[in-house]
Formats: C-alpha cells, structure tokens, sequence
C-alpha cells in the first residue's frame, strides 16, 4: 500500500511516497521570494527574451509572471508587494483596535468598582454614625 506524506522543511517542501520496501521522493523545491525590484527586472527581462524562455531562464512558472504582470500593469511595481506582509500589517491594526477597546471596558469596569465601593464605605459611614446617635 502506498502512502503519500508532504513534508516541510526550513525552506523545502517535498512530498514523499512510502511503500513497504523504500522511499520515493516524487517533488522537491525550494520556496523562494523575491522583492519587488527583482520581480520588475524578472518582467522586462522575460518580456525581451519571451514568455516560455524567460520563465525557464528564471525557474518561474507562466501563471506566476503573468500574475506578476497583471500586478505591474495595474499597480506599477508598488503591485508587486508581497501580500503576505500587507496581511500581516492589517491582522495586526486589528488586534491594537481590539487591544484598545478592551482596555477601555476593563478601566470602566474598574471605575465602576471603584465607584461602588465608595458608595459602600459612605454608606458604611452614614450607618455607623446613625449608630452612635
């Protein structure tokens, strides 16, 4: 029986086909990012040399440069961001948003204890001197 595993490592991801007797090691690559300078050169140059040759030049594959084209042409080279970061930068405004409006509920719960705790002592107080008269 033959089992597939996807396996990650620091910067791999292969997938590995186990049968009963060895190991087959179907897929290997490198993950690989680039900044948005390098994608803009990786563009033109592909523009120049052509499609299918400029990819096998750059090891991209043609759905990633036309993604990266559509970018360009839409955006300019601010489009070739990486996503992940912007993902990143709005997960964290939202948590600080959701940070700073528990920190007001817990200073107004605060408040109010602490209100209600000198309405006790006044009380306290009125009822102790009410005592003594």
């Amino acid at each position: 029986m033959l089992q597939m595993k996807t396996c990650f490592g620091p910067l791999e991801v292969w997938t590995e086909m186990r049968d009963t007797t060895c190991t087959f090691m179907l897929m290997k690559r490198t993950i690989r990012s680039w900044t948005k300078q390098e994608k803009e050169n990786i563009i033109l140059d592909i523009q120049q040399l052509g499609t299918v040759a400029g990819c096998r030049k750059h090891g991209i594959s043609r759905s990633l440069y036309h993604s990266w084209l559509d970018k360009y042409i839409a955006h300019g080279i601010n489009g070739l961001d990486d996503g992940r970061q912007k993902k990143v930068e709005a997960d964290l405004k939202k948590l600080e948003k959701e940070n700073r409006l528990l920190k007001e509920m817990l200073a107004e719960k605060e408040m109010a204890l602490r209100l209600s705790g000198d309405l006790l002592k006044k009380k306290f107080l009125e009822l102790s001197k009410k005592e003594k008269s």
